[in-house]
């Protein structure tokens, strides 16, 4: 499975951004996919996952502000940040996760949010 992200970019504080994250080669096994976030000299942390039965969950710091999605025919993610926070400052990676295969993940895309 290779997963391309993209939509990252440099938003003022308050403001938003969406990300989206499209899966070729054996993605319809997947099951979950999501992102998570990694800031230098952090450990990378999950942000949002969603299921092929598209139950999300989130990280406590992005709830009420952001928004997982799914398209399942295009086997695409999607994360939409609203109010978004200096502290969401990170690169942003797409992951997916296949039952019995593993975990994949795409390049980091960087999102930087300014005061």
């Amino acid at each position: 499975v290779q997963l391309q992200a993209c939509g990252g970019g440099l938003v003022q504080a308050g403001g938003s951004l969406r990300l989206s994250c499209a899966a070729s080669g054996n993605r319809f096994m997947i099951d979950k996919m999501g992102w998570y976030r990694q800031t230098p000299g952090k450990e990378r942390e999950v942000v949002a996952t969603i299921n092929v039965a598209n139950r999300p969950e989130y990280a406590d710091s992005v709830k009420g502000r952001f928004a997982i999605s799914r398209d399942n025919a295009r086997i695409t993610v999607y994360l939409q940040m609203n109010n978004l926070k200096i502290e969401d400052t990170a690169v942003y990676y797409c992951y997916a996760k296949i039952p019995f295969d593993g975990d994949f993940w795409g390049q980091g895309t960087l999102v930087t949010v300014s005061s």
